[in-house]
């Protein structure tokens, strides 16, 4: 019997699971990062979190076929090395050789977005499918692209950057630094930014009745009937629609799958990117790319990387 060993590297948590070769998850563990330690410190937990995994299964190390870890990025997927990333001590660190080295088995770094991406296509929403394109709407957009079977990354490890790509060229300001892209008007951060610009003005709305207003709350008072958060919500998922859209166009997928926090708001985002993308593509195209919400939920970090190792390794 052969076993695969999934890592999600955040700033906050590492999460560690291990799986057979069906991708059927065995057991999970989860510590916290402490970053602010450093490289040398988080990369021993990771280290200690895969014995721990491996130990408490009462297997053995030779039963493990591959080690797949997903993290934020930028990094280098083929080289294995993470650039740098706001939230974790790594710079220019290469965290593949180390843990190749010490469990002497092939090991796969993705960034966080594909690895989910992978997750989702072969042991979630997208399984069964070829060609499937992932966006994730939370804090910020990000997304993914299996195609032909293979994940798809680019020239540089980068590609789908879908939420730095310009939907409003005459829009906000993004994080980035551009105009206009589909995270800065379509993220649940954009949402609940457009709340609290509502409540500073003269407008009648009842997100004046909250201390604090962020995307939930926008959501919550849409569905009552609030006039101003119904427009938010409208303007923001019609973003949303026209990035989907453009990735239907661009990519002819069978299906494209939506995670992130925004989602959990549920029918009001898909019917509302259903027909923006039935308006904007061909028939043909449209009819033929299913819409669905992810279905890896809390745990689609480390089961995507789980999905990375038996991905990586039949390829």
């Amino acid at each position: 019997m052969g076993y695969v060993v999934g890592v999600d590297l955040g700033g906050t948590k590492i999460s560690t699971a291990l799986a057979n070769l069906e991708g059927k998850v065995s057991n999970i563990n989860v510590i916290p990062t402490n970053a602010h330690e450093g490289e040398a410190k988080v990369l021993q937990r990771i280290i200690e979190n895969i014995e721990f995994v491996i130990n408490d299964s009462n297997i053995d190390i030779s039963e493990v076929k591959a080690i797949g870890i997903g993290s934020p990025g930028p990094l280098d997927a083929e080289k294995g090395i993470i650039i740098s990333t706001p939230n974790l001590p790594f710079k220019d660190f290469n965290l593949v050789k180390p843990l190749n080295e010490k469990f002497n088995v092939p090991v796969y770094l993705d960034n966080d977005a594909n690895v989910a991406a992978i997750g989702e296509y072969m042991l979630g929403a997208g399984k069964g499918t070829k060609n499937m394109v992932y966006f994730t709407v939370s804090t910020g957009v990000g997304g993914g692209a299996v195609l032909n079977g293979q994940i798809y990354r680019g020239n540089t490890s980068n590609a789908l950057e879908i939420g730095h790509t310009t939907v409003a060229p005459f829009g906000p300001r993004c994080g980035c630094g551009n105009i206009g892209c589909l995270e800065a008007v379509s993220s649940g951060t954009a949402i609940g930014r457009r709340g609290q610009e509502a409540v500073r003005t003269k407008v009648e709305t009842s997100l004046k009745n909250y201390d604090e207003v962020t995307s939930f709350e926008v959501f919550t008072e849409a569905k009552k009937g609030d006039k101003v958060a119904m427009d938010i919500i409208d303007e923001a998922l019609t973003y949303l629609g026209i990035g989907i859209a453009n990735a239907v166009s661009i990519f002819d997928p069978e299906m494209i799958v939506i995670g992130g926090g925004v989602t959990q708001a549920g029918d009001i985002v898909f019917d509302k990117v259903r027909e923006v993308v039935n308006k904007r593509c061909f028939t043909a195209m449209a009819e033929s790319t299913k819409i669905l919400p992810a279905g890896l939920g809390t745990d689609a970090g480390v089961v995507g990387a789980v999905a990375l190792a038996l991905l990586e390794m039949d390829n």
